[in-house]
């Protein structure tokens, strides 16, 4: 049998939580040990349970419909920004939102708030229907089990851009937020680098659709959040929070 003790693959796995447990990894995680990795038992892995705890682990077995891994070991998992952020993307057209759910984990977001503005090509309906908020799970956790994180971000209910403004006056997202919006859009809109007081513990980023936002909802925006904008380019409505998100790391240091 070869040697598996350099082998770093990284499987999720929710019910990881102490040192000498036998965990069953999820149907899609044995899956890809098994079938794509072609791991055996005895190889070596690492195992985090999206929650911020990382180990090392031991393949015990592999069946037809169950890999059992024992944990060995507590592993230093990736720090996690200082600031939590919380994105409120309004949902993109195609693929595109995909991108964002991805990229946004990748980057260390906290939570990820789908929305649906006035100018949003998709509607509430579609997206239960569709059942995306269970295909942007799945990303979520692929994107960290990539980075490296072991801290999967929440992908929250997605709700309408007048639900994420109540949530904003009522604390339940963190509060103030900072609405992106066009250069044109608002007078007075903040640079990443005018914002650099950075919020203390928590803030909400919320990002357009495509089309923009309409003007009745960057009045209502700016009454719970700090409007900015990141310069006189036109940037594709799926790089801007990727951008606005490095760009306020940046300020903030992080």
């Amino acid at each position: 049998m070869p040697d598996n003790r350099g082998v770093t693959a990284r499987f999720h796995a929710p019910d990881a939580a102490r040192i000498g447990d036998t965990i069953r990894l999820p149907p899609d995680e044995a899956l890809h040990l098994r079938r794509v990795l072609r791991l055996e038992a005895g190889a070596h892995v690492r195992i985090f349970n999206g929650r911020g705890s990382e180990f090392d682990g031991v393949v015990v077995d592999i069946a037809k419909s169950s890999v059992h891994v024992r944990l060995d070991g507590v592993r230093d998992a990736v720090a996690e920004p200082r600031v939590s952020v919380t994105l409120a993307q309004a949902v993109l057209k195609g693929d595109k939102m995909d991108d964002v759910i991805r990229d946004a984990v990748m980057m260390g977001v906290a939570a990820i708030q789908p929305l649906v503005s006035a100018r949003s090509e998709m509607t509430l309906a579609a997206l239960v229907r569709g059942r995306r908020r269970e295909r942007w799970e799945r990303i979520a956790v692929a994107s960290a089990k990539q980075c490296g994180r072991a801290t999967v971000p929440a992908i929250l209910e997605p709700q309408t851009f007048e639900d994420i403004v109540a949530a904003l006056t009522q604390m339940r997202l963190p509060s103030p937020g900072i609405m992106f919006v066009e250069p044109s859009a608002a007078v007075g809109a903040l640079t990443p680098a005018e914002l650099a007081d950075a919020p203390r513990q928590a803030t909400t980023l919320v990002v357009g659709p495509e089309g923009g936002w309409a003007p009745d909802e960057i009045a209502r925006g700016a009454a719970t959040c700090r409007l900015a904008t990141l310069g006189p380019r036109t940037l594709r409505a799926d790089a801007v929070p990727i951008v606005a998100i490095a760009a306020l790391f940046a300020v903030w240091g992080e």
